[in-house]
């Protein structure tokens, strides 16, 4: 089954090992999301050591498919991490 972690848990889990407050658990993690997201918009690449590394790239335009109805649609270009 796939599951999501989300910000939530991710400050649970900071609150449960680390033994902050949940309140600096979730500013901890808002701090390093943030510092994370801010380094993609600038277009800089960010490794996390023993985990993976995260950049952005250019997708081009392209036509794609409504998947229920077939129809075909436009899809701009992007930057995607």
């Amino acid at each position: 089954t796939n599951s999501t972690i989300t910000r939530m848990d991710l400050s649970e889990a900071v609150f449960n090992e680390v033994g902050l407050s949940r309140y600096e658990s979730s500013q901890l993690v808002e701090s390093v999301l943030n510092h994370i997201t801010d380094a993609l918009i600038r277009d800089e690449v960010v490794k996390i050591s023993s985990f993976g590394t995260f950049s952005t790239r250019q997708k081009s335009p392209r036509i794609g498919r409504n998947p229920k109805t077939g129809e075909e649609a436009s899809i701009s270009g992007r930057r995607v991490i």
